[in-house]
């Protein structure tokens, strides 16, 4: 299943902001449901949120995976070791022991929503140390020329805000004015209006599978937007079609209800039960941070 790096690694393809507003809504909205179990992902990046493209859908929906790093949220043990992938990790990793709560998830989603505008990341160094060095040496995330927009400035300042306890939650960041205000409400496409109509429609006629969701146009990701970032990521990687078109036979672990969630808590729980804590030090070629420390 294709992620959102097909986005994030094609800025020569234009991005319309009702589609940006559209797919942050998505994603804010996943979190929010999945911090509403008391879980702290850990490891959100731009490879793990999954576009998935029902067949005959004409949208796209966005979905949180990769559960390997997610843990109960502790807000008292501080902790000595993190987990991550460095440049999306929150400036309070780098200085352990820590309070790793539910905040270092934000910031990386600050982190996916700014390198979705300017296919950058805010601060990208090439290791751990260097990275804790660069974020603990600047007050906060300057401002881009790229950032025209104010309101949605102040959105991604309030999620890579470096103090955790004033950087906002996913049901703050869902009422932010970037997606309550007139000019949210104003940009909204033709084919955002239609699908969501369709959908009320279909619910009328017995489909019990049409959520609120999919009749809210500022939450529809229509398919024709993301098939040209697909069409063109396909004549680069050729050999991914055969993958594409059998997405939906794909066996990654992603939750799509609280049910799910509650369930995999549960897991969580019995496996802290046991977890033992590591001090080594292990920096994958990847950049992935597995249970490290940091000096």
């Amino acid at each position: 299943m294709l992620t959102l790096s097909i986005i994030v690694k094609q800025p020569q393809i234009p991005f319309p902001s009702y589609t940006l507003r559209a797919l942050m809504k998505q994603i804010l909205e996943g979190m929010r449901a999945f911090h509403a179990s008391g879980l702290v992902h850990r490891d959100i990046k731009s490879d793990n949120i999954l576009l998935h493209c029902p067949p005959g859908s004409g949208r796209v929906y966005a979905k949180i995976s990769d559960f390997g790093f997610a843990k109960k949220e502790d807000t008292v043990n501080q902790q000595t070791y993190v987990a991550g992938t460095i440049p999306f990790m929150a400036p309070e990793l780098f200085k352990l022991p820590s309070i790793i709560s539910q905040k270092v998830d934000m910031y990386a989603i600050g982190v996916i929503f700014y390198k979705l505008i300017t296919h950058e990341y805010p601060v990208d160094q090439p290791n751990v140390k260097l990275q804790g060095k660069a974020l603990w040496d600047m007050p906060k995330i300057e401002r881009l020329q790229k950032f025209e927009n104010d309101i949605l400035w102040d959105l991604l300042s309030k999620l890579l805000e470096f103090d955790p306890i004033k950087r906002i939650t996913a049901a703050e960041a869902l009422q932010h004015p970037f997606f309550s205000s007139l000019q949210a409400f104003d940009d909204i496409s033709p084919e955002q209006q239609d699908l969501a109509l369709q959908a009320a429609a279909e619910e009328l006629e017995g489909n019990e599978n049409i959520t609120q969701f999919d009749k809210d146009p500022t939450f529809i990701v229509s398919e024709s937007t993301i098939k040209l970032f697909i069409q063109q990521y396909l004549i680069s990687h050729p050999n991914q079609e055969e993958l594409i078109n059998n997405q939906n036979n794909q066996q990654k672990e992603e939750f799509q209800t609280i049910r799910e969630i509650e369930s995999y808590e549960k897991e969580m729980i019995k496996q802290d039960q046991i977890e033992k804590q590591t001090i080594e030090l292990e920096i994958h070629p990847s950049q992935q941070v597995n249970d490290i420390i940091v000096d």
